[in-house]
């Protein structure tokens, strides 16, 4: 078998898999019930707290990214450049893409030295050039956004009690960015130095929202602009917002310690495979040394492991869950 006819096999495989797939998944009845539910609760619920909450399930909604394109870029670069600023890290797009060359480079080099394949040397080297630099940004992403979400509480009650003791919204900007250390410092300090230059709150404040990704903002970026234009009690509404995102944070909480065993789980599972062998390649290369040149054996090893990433897939699929 060569590898046309191999490519071709594969292409097959997927295909059936991406067919059966789109046959047999479908819309749950129970969330979908569930969900309508929710939306009649919150529809007509006299509590602030379910009003600020359906509102904030909204700007979750229209919050989530199309395609490749992140909070409104127009291009894959201007995507990667928001995707390595919300890292918090002084990284460049130039930088990025010589990381994952060399990467490659290095990996490729070192595999085809080692087993003489070079087709899949360089399947390899891309893979991981390519995967590594991408889930080290998405790492520093979510520990980022994770600090700005803990701290973002204190920050909105900070505007509160600013806010009641007589304050203007820009004075409270002010007090938080002066205030609050970490995330939420930095993009308070960003929002207050656009005021200072001649840019309208709204729109700076949407520039972090943006920049940012997270609906908790997003949903704070509406309040204010409503406020702004219809008047009310912005003290009592933010109050309410920072207690429904510290509930949303203890439900994340309480979802991670009861799915961690299943985490657990399918980390094993996933990892084990690979692990026994590497180190019965390492131990005894000859004895594996034909899954590299020998087509059966190739097609074998890649089958097992799409049917592999198919089961760590739904198994994280079934510890995910939508707050």
């Amino acid at each position: 078998m060569n590898f046309l006819q191999l490519g071709l096999l594969l292409f097959g495989i997927l295909t059936v898999m991406g067919l059966a797939y789109a046959a047999f998944a479908g819309p749950s009845a129970a969330k979908e019930g569930a969900r309508r539910l929710q939306s009649v609760r919150y529809r007509h619920s006299e509590s602030t707290v379910d009003k600020v909450e359906s509102q904030l399930k909204k700007a979750i909604a229209a919050r989530r990214p199309k395609m490749h394109r992140v909070a409104g870029s127009t291009s894959r670069m201007d995507a990667l450049a928001l995707r390595l600023h919300r890292s918090g890290k002084s990284w460049t797009i130039t930088q990025y893409i010589y990381a994952s060359v060399g990467i490659g480079l290095t990996v490729a080099v070192l595999l085809f030295l080692k087993s003489g394949a070079l087709f899949l040397s360089l399947g390899v080297g891309i893979l991981i050039g390519a995967g590594l630099p991408h889930l080290a940004v998405n790492f520093n992403i979510k520990k980022r956004t994770n600090a700005f979400n803990a701290r973002f509480p204190d920050a909105i009650e900070l505007l509160v009690r600013g806010l009641r003791s007589g304050l203007p919204v820009t004075e409270t900007l002010t007090v938080v960015a002066s205030e609050i250390p970490g995330p939420v410092g930095e993009e308070f300090r960003a929002i207050v130095d656009r005021i200072k230059v001649g840019r309208s709150m709204e729109e700076s404040l949407q520039v972090t929202a943006d920049r940012l990704g997270t609906p908790e903002f997003q949903f704070f970026c509406i309040t204010l602009a409503i406020q702004r234009e219809t008047g009310g009690n912005l003290a009592e509404t933010l109050s309410n917002l920072a207690d429904v995102l510290r509930k949303r944070a203890q439900m994340k909480l309480k979802i991670r310690a009861m799915s961690s065993e299943s985490k657990a789980s399918a980390y094993i599972v996933g990892a084990l495979p690979f692990m026994v062998f590497a180190m019965i390649y390492w131990a005894n290369p000859k004895y594996l040394s034909a899954f590299f040149v020998d087509d059966r054996l190739i097609v074998a090893g890649i089958g097992g492991f799409i049917w592999m990433g198919i089961g760590v897939l739904i198994m994280a699929k079934m510890v995910s869950f939508e707050i």
